[in-house]
């Protein structure tokens, strides 16, 4: 510890005296950026889920992953943009790890290409947990910036560190619930 002290002390009295001639330099601490918050988070629950439940609340942009007991991980979202945006109940049907992209009929009209395969621009990101029987999923992105935003066609996208984790945690058949 002594020994720490005087280290700092003769680097402190080097930096402040610059050699002989030299101007003087102070070194200023400068203020620490707050640590960012990480995700996901512990949180509370409002309902009755069960455990293993996803439930995504659209208003708040939050991904609800329950684990019991009114408690559960929570993430950030993007949801559907305005005319996308949807509620009800569905299931996780299928979980793929870097997945293809096929843009539907509708996306192709708007110029999509008809195929991305998985990689760096795929809009699925890393991972994909498909929803019941339809096209909506929540998946990874790469776009991270559109997170918390309403910029979708309805699925649901996540950052892809937090759809790895969230991918790893929830069971094929797990209740899905979209509420506002």
């Amino acid at each position: 510890m002594r020994f720490a002290i005087g280290a700092f002390a003769f680097l402190a009295a080097a930096l402040i005296s610059g050699g002989a001639g030299a101007q003087q330099r102070v070194a200023v601490a400068q203020p620490q950026k707050p640590a960012e918050q990480t995700w996901p988070q512990e949180a509370e629950l409002k309902g009755d889920y069960p455990r293993g439940a996803i439930v995504i609340n659209v208003s708040e942009r939050r991904l609800y992953y329950s684990l019991g007991d009114g408690r559960a991980l929570v993430y950030r979202v993007a949801v559907g943009k305005t005319g996308f945006g949807w509620t009800g109940q569905s299931w996780v049907s299928q979980k793929t790890k870097n997945p293809a992209w096929y843009p539907t009929a509708r996306m192709q009209a708007e110029g999509a290409p008809s195929y991305v395969p998985p990689g760096p621009h795929n809009p699925l990101g890393v991972r994909a947990l498909y929803l019941g029987w339809s096209e909506y999923r929540i998946h990874g992105t790469n776009a991270p910036h559109t997170i918390g935003s309403a910029s979708s066609s309805g699925c649901f996208r996540m950052l892809n560190a937090d759809v790895t984790d969230l991918f790893d945690r929830v069971a094929i058949g797990a209740p899905v619930y979209v509420v506002q």
